[in-house]
């Protein structure tokens, strides 16, 4: 079959025709409602998708946790997460989240999602629609987090029997739709694997892994380079929504056409996939106005920043004037003193000249007596 020649329709028969969702939404008072309560642009993406003219990205929190759910189909989160680690796993337990921090950072973090593998490996999945402005000391933190869950589960279990070895890696493992702008610095990566090593090249288990994937860089790559490997395909499954390498994707990688299809029997609930859709529209609007705070309050901190900068060089340069200014006054003493002094001596040679005058003149006096 000729990608040239087809459509998503081709692949998928029970994708419904965008005259059909207009219908039965017009039908509807409370899908109406909702629909036209979406700008002209939020509308066309959604029947975009629906009728197979847009493809559909997996990076949806609601498409991503109903493909992905470690629960209904931990194999294909385990086909994954094999493909990022480079080695097979197996999920073996989902664990529970971290609730308190996930209320604090609802904001930006969408899909959140941790797991158990076979050998213990702890493994944490986000996705971020939008990165954050300081990904390195944020991911550091949830990282170190979740190691101490594990350690606090973990000896809470073995009690009297536990011991350090018993404590598993843990991997952070985040998708970016959208990437700080660091990650453009390194155009050619959309992998960043980071784990602590020594500059002695001594060999200790240490726990913490992290992986950034910045999938926005990936669609880069993709778009001139296609699919060349089963990471290439999966990136693409999550993150890619143009039909053609969609269909593309599924001819080389057949498996994931179960996957699409599993997506496109859920649009045909068009009720239930505008819901859908109003979350991730909210979450979205949401995440750009906290990113853009973020960033605001970052200009801020610089400018302030900046600002005290400039402060402390304006004292620098007050202390300089201010030292000048005394060694002036010091040098102003000096010669002050200096003409005291020459005064003095101008008084005592003036004195000394007047002794001298009174006595040549007593001296004439002296004379003429004679």
């Amino acid at each position: 079959m000729s990608i040239k020649n087809t459509n998503l329709k081709d692949f998928f028969p029970m994708i419904r025709e965008r005259d059909e969702i207009l219908s039965e939404i017009s039908d509807k008072p409370e899908l109406a409602s909702t629909f036209n309560a979406w700008n002209q642009k939020q509308q066309n993406i959604f029947l975009d998708i629906c009728s197979g003219a847009r493809g559909i990205k997996m990076l949806y929190d609601s498409f991503f946790k109903e493909i992905l759910n470690p629960e209904h189909n931990p194999e294909r989160l385990a086909s994954l997460l094999s493909v990022l680690l480079a080695r097979k796993v197996t999920v073996k337990n989902v664990l529970p989240n971290d609730n308190e921090r996930i209320a604090d950072e609802s904001a930006l973090v969408i899909t959140d999602i941790v797991v158990e593998l076979e050998d213990g490996t702890i493994a944490n999945v986000e996705v971020q629609k939008v990165g954050y402005l300081f990904p390195g000391e944020r991911a550091s933190c949830y990282s170190a987090d979740l190691l101490l869950r594990q350690y606090k589960r973990v000896r809470d279990e073995r009690k009297d029997n536990f011991n350090y070895k018993d404590i598993a890696p843990v991997y952070t493992i985040i998708f970016m739709e959208k990437s700080p702008q660091i990650f453009k610095e390194f155009a050619e990566d959309y992998i960043h694997n980071i784990a602590a090593t020594s500059d002695t090249g001594i060999k200790l288990n240490l726990l913490q892994n992290i992986m950034f994937v910045p999938v926005d860089i990936f669609l880069n790559k993709l778009h001139n380079e296609g699919i060349n490997s089963k990471l290439d395909a999966w990136l693409t499954f999550l993150g890619c929504d143009e039909p053609e390498y969609i269909m593309e994707l599924i001819q080389k990688y057949p498996r994931f056409k179960t996957m699409y299809s599993h997506i496109y029997d859920m649009c045909r609930n068009i009720e239930g996939v505008m819901n859908m859709f109003s979350k991730e529209l909210q979450l979205m609007d949401h995440n750009t106005t906290i990113y853009m705070i973020d960033e605001l309050q970052e200009k801020l901190d610089t400018a302030n920043s900046t600002i005290r900068e400039k402060d402390a060089a304006l004292l620098e340069k007050d202390a300089a004037l201010l030292e000048k200014d005394v060694a002036l006054s010091e040098k102003d003493a000096a010669l002050s003193k200096k003409d005291a002094a020459l005064l003095e001596k101008d008084a005592a040679l003036s004195e000394k000249d007047a002794i001298i005058a009174k006595l040549q003149a007593e001296l004439e006096a002296q004379k003429g007596k004679h």
